[in-house]
C-alpha cells in the first residue's frame, strides 16, 4: 500500500479565526498534542467513530482512497488497512505541523489536484465544518470520486434538539476547554462552540450533498447526537 502525499492549502474560516493563515497557525499550535487530546477528551471514543467513518466508505482491497484534512493521519492509516498492499491512500491537509507528524504535505480541499473520477473512497474528519466554502468542497469531492463510490464525513453534530445542544455546549465549556487549558491551548479550543453553531444540521448536509450531484446522502447521528457522519454516494 502506498501512502502518497499532495499539495497547496485547505481554506478554513469562522469568526473567531478571521483568516486562513490564522486558521493554519491555530492548528499548528494544536498539532503536537492533537491525538493525545482527542483520546483524553473523547475517552478514546474518537477511534471508534473514525473506524465507523472509514467503514461507511466501503473502501476495499486495491482501492485508491483520499483522506481530506487528514491531520496527523489517523483516518488515512485506517483506510490503508482497508485498501491493503495493492491500494493507495492519499492524505491532504493545510497544516504543515499536522502533516509533519505524519510526514505528509499541504493540500487544498477547495481545489483538489486530482483528475475527475480518481478515487474509490473519500474520508473527511472534522474538516468540513471549518471549510470556507462547504458547497465548493462537496463539489470537489463529488468531482474526484468514481461513479458509485462514497464519501464519509465525520464532524461535530449540529443537533436540532435543544437538550443535545445544551449537553454539547456544557461539555465544551466544562470539559474540552478546561482540559485544553492544561495544555496551554484554551484559546485554540474556544472556537468550537461558534463553529458548531455556524455549521449545517444533518438534514442540511444531506441536501447540500444532493444539490452538488450525489445520488443519495444520509447523515447519521452518533454518540448520543454529539457527533455526526454524512455518507454520500456519487
Amino acid at each position: 500500500m502506498a501512502l502518497c502525499i499532495p499539495l497547496p492549502s485547505c481554506r478554513f474560516r469562522h469568526r473567531p479565526v478571521r483568516s486562513s493563515l490564522e486558521r493554519q497557525e491555530l492548528f499548528g499550535r494544536i498539532a503536537p498534542v492533537y491525538d493525545n487530546l482527542n483520546d483524553l477528551l473523547s475517552l478514546g471514543q474518537h477511534r471508534i467513530w473514525k473506524r465507523m467513518t472509514v467503514s461507511w466508505t466501503g473502501a476495499k482491497m486495491g482501492d485508491c482512497a483520499l483522506d481530506l484534512c487528514c491531520g496527523s493521519g489517523d483516518l488515512a492509516f485506517l483506510l490503508s488497512e482497508k485498501v491493503g498492499s495493492n491500494g493507495k491512500v492519499i492524505g491532504l491537509d493545510f497544516s504543515k505541523e499536522q502533516l509533519s507528524i505524519a510526514s505528509w504535505v499541504e493540500g487544498d480541499a477547495l481545489e483538489l489536484p486530482f483528475s475527475d473520477g480518481y478515487f474509490d473512497a473519500i474520508t473527511m474528519g472534522y474538516g468540513l465544518r471549518n471549510v470556507v466554502d462547504k458547497e465548493r468542497a462537496m463539489q470537489e469531492m463529488f468531482r474526484v470520486l468514481k461513479p458509485g463510490s462514497r464519501v464519509s464525513v465525520l464532524d461535530f453534530n449540529k443537533s436540532t434538539q435543544p437538550f443535545t445542544n445544551l449537553i454539547q455546549e456544557w461539555m465544551i465549556d466544562n470539559l474540552v476547554v478546561p482540559v485544553a487549558t492544561g495544555y496551554g491551548l484554551a484559546k485554540e479550543y474556544e472556537y468550537l462552540k461558534s463553529s458548531i453553531k455556524e455549521f449545517l444540521t444533518g438534514k442540511e448536509l444531506e441536501r447540500l450533498a444532493l444539490q452538488v450531484g450525489f445520488s443519495n446522502a444520509r447523515h447519521y447521528e452518533i454518540s448520543g447526537g454529539l457527533m455526526g457522519n454524512l455518507v454520500a454516494t456519487r
